[in-house]
């Protein structure tokens, strides 16, 4: 689930049935959100995840996005990244 904001495509969820993990689904989803972004003339995507998603911590910069944020939100430790289109 994504939506684009003044200045950037937020990118608010990706779900991949968990029988379906490990074949790019999330990467590809990902990719879509990203192309959507551009498409719309967007600079840039950006999402957040749970601290605790450390799968997620991981996958997110080898995708390409920067760690931008910590705080605390919902009783939730989130961790925010954003991705320049380029």
């Amino acid at each position: 689930m994504f939506y684009p904001q003044a200045d950037h495509m937020l990118l608010e969820n990706v779900a991949v049935q968990p029988a379906a993990t490990g074949q790019g689904i999330g990467k590809s989803l990902i990719r879509f959100c990203e192309d959507t972004g551009r498409h719309a003339g967007l600079p840039a995507v950006r999402l957040y995840t749970n601290a605790k998603m450390t799968r997620n911590l991981a996958l997110y910069p080898r995708l390409g996005y920067v760690e931008i944020g910590r705080r605390s939100e919902d009783g939730f430790d989130r961790i925010f990244f954003m991705k320049h289109l380029t």
